[in-house]
């Protein structure tokens, strides 16, 4: 029996539920998956955008819970200092931190216009300038954080929260086919090749629920 358990939300539809099982996986933490019901009325809150708040993911460790993606991640390199979730140097460590709130609590556009659907594949999609200047803006941070780390990923050659709290857009510029530079799309694929990625990627196409508002044409 696993040490701990994670309450999460579809995996074909749900960002959030992504980010908080990369960052237990990446932590190398023993966990048991608890997966919420599309019914379940927060549940849709979360993969709806209709709530600014919500307790999936939720990790439960130690006798302790733990909700917020981000308090998650902080909670883990806590406990598991070892898996490098942060990075050791001081200011890459504090630019992790802001990079990871900025993807945490911003970019509205970029998650209403595109919202996440990992079996589905739009060729030709058309982004409205709202969601596309969000775009320019993870793609540049994403070019300036390889570019001072060396990569392969965002800060250097361990993934850290940020790889985390940036992969499910990856999924989103595969589903929409968002054209981007070519550094950011190298990232992409480095990112989406990740054995977790494809693990989590054939698990949402196994996923019975279909949640109608995400499966209507924009």
């Amino acid at each position: 029996m696993a040490t701990a358990k994670l309450v999460i939300s579809s995996k074909n539809y749900s960002s959030w539920a992504l980010r908080g099982w990369l960052l237990c996986r990446m932590a190398g933490l023993d966990f048991d998956e608890e997966i919420v019901s599309s019914d379940d009325p927060s549940m849709r809150a979360e993969l709806l955008v209709l709530s600014p708040s919500t307790l999936v993911p939720r990790l439960i460790h130690d006798g302790m819970t733990i909700w917020d993606t981000l308090a998650i991640a902080e909670y883990l390199n806590e406990t598991f200092p070892e898996a490098g979730l942060l990075p050791k140097e001081r200011a890459a460590r504090a630019r992790c931190r802001s990079v990871s709130g900025e993807m945490h609590s911003g970019f509205s556009a970029l998650r209403s216009g595109l919202p996440v659907n990992l079996r589905k594949f739009t060729p030709g999609f058309h982004v409205w300038s709202g969601a596309q200047a969000d775009i320019d803006r993870i793609t540049t941070i994403w070019r300036e954080c390889l570019a001072l780390s060396g990569g392969p990923f965002l800060f250097g050659a361990e993934r850290s929260v940020a790889d985390a709290m940036f992969a499910p857009v990856t999924t989103r510029f595969k589903t929409y086919d968002v054209a981007v530079d070519p550094v950011s799309a190298a990232y992409c694929r480095r990112i989406l090749a990740m054995p977790e990625m494809i693990e989590w990627y054939a698990d949402a196409a196994e996923e019975q629920d279909e949640i109608e508002e995400l499966e209507s044409e924009f």
